[in-house]
């Protein structure tokens, strides 16, 4: 398995991921208008059950237990889990890499899959992989709300690098425009809203 973002990465920037988000910067600009608008979307209500993907510390899981959801919340780096515990003592959570499957007992059904800031460390056929492999852990009428980097298009993203200059970092951010069609293709309604300039929301409904 290929490992772009090793864990050990993750596992040194726990500390201080929360500084680093809210400083507003690429590839943050919107970070808490993201986590809001996911919530928005996911349409929560109280005892909903929620996978959280890639929960880093918890942030976006926070606002799903303030709606008094019942979390499950993975990621692949034990101290971001262990700051996420700290804020989310109610929730469940467990060591995993999404390229794998999910542990016993996490097969659902989950009412809403949701992440915030993960799928962009992947290519568009692991995401597609990744996310066809959950759609059996969906509850009747539940959907997916994925939000990260993303540009309605190529001119989008080129546009943005251009302005960064030596802020940029290439990572497999999302093009809406690419990955509209293999999405549908792979049995998901797509809605899609712009938050910032690099970041927006996803919602996938079963077709």
């Amino acid at each position: 398995m290929t490992d772009l973002f090793p864990h050990e990465e993750f596992d040194e920037w726990a500390e201080s991921y929360d500084a680093s988000v809210a400083l507003d910067q690429f590839p943050f600009y919107g970070y808490r208008q993201v986590l809001a608008t996911i919530l928005k979307l996911a349409r929560v209500r109280p005892g909903m059950a929620v996978l959280d993907l890639g929960t880093g510390t918890g942030n976006l899981a926070a606002g799903f237990a303030r709606a008094g959801c019942a979390l499950w919340c993975t990621d692949f780096s034990e101290p971001m889990l262990a700051q996420a515990r700290r804020k989310l003592p109610q929730a469940q959570f467990c060591r995993h890499d999404l390229r794998t499957a999910l542990p016993a007992g996490w097969e659902g059904p989950f009412d809403r899959i949701v992440s915030a800031y993960v799928f962009h460390h992947f290519e568009l056929d692991e995401k597609l992989r990744i996310l066809r492999a959950l759609l059996p852990r969906l509850a009747p009428g539940g959907w997916m709300v994925i939000g990260d980097i993303a540009f309605r298009d190529r001119a989008a993203l080129e546009k943005v690098k251009a302005e960064l200059g030596g802020e940029w970092e290439d990572e497999f951010y999302w093009l809406v425009d690419e990955s509209r069609p293999p999405l549908e293709q792979a049995g998901l309604r797509v809605r899609y809203r712009q938050v910032s300039l690099c970041a927006g929301v996803f919602v996938l409904t079963v077709l």
